[in-house]
């Protein structure tokens, strides 16, 4: 089942003053994979979930990127990089998954969100900074009326 109408093209970018959302790719595994494992702990404090854990390994996480990707192709659900505004330092990653994936509270809404920044981010007050700007982004540019984040810590 598609997350979006037939007729609606997911953006693949969005560039702001403080980063730039794009597409995740198989492509990006190995730059994934070291900012997940060296970020356990606040991936898991913020998003929740029992995901990522210690033993974790490469070739799972390249598995784990090709299926984003080719669920993006499919327009089941949308993962996506957050880095720096000059792509040169890995952010984190967001989720826009079918309602009811994550939590099932999210059933009632359109989308079932999460994301997650890396400690040294978190650190430098950017997890409130990507909340705000995901929020509206979906709310200008996504067929959402309705929005379900399932983390498990949300900035105010």
């Amino acid at each position: 089942m598609k997350l979006v109408p037939s007729s609606f093209q997911a953006p693949e970018r969005l560039e702001t003053s403080d980063f730039v959302i794009r597409k995740l790719m198989y492509d990006d595994a190995k730059w994934d994979y070291e900012s997940v494992m060296s970020n356990i702990d606040i991936i898991r404090k913020t998003r929740g979930g029992d995901w990522p854990t210690s033993e974790l390994t490469f070739k799972e996480d390249q598995i784990d990127l090709a299926w984003h990707q080719r669920e993006f192709e499919c327009r089941h659900s949308f993962a996506y990089l957050v880095t720096s505004s000059d792509e040169q330092e890995y952010i984190g990653c967001l989720y826009l998954y079918p309602p009811g994936f994550r939590e099932e509270k999210s059933k009632e809404r359109d989308v079932d969100v999460s994301f997650w920044v890396t400690r040294k981010a978190y650190d430098q007050g950017l997890y409130p900074i990507l909340y705000k700007t995901l929020d509206g982004w979906l709310k200008s540019s996504w067929p959402f009326k309705t929005v379900a984040y399932s983390n498990k810590e949300l900035p105010e």
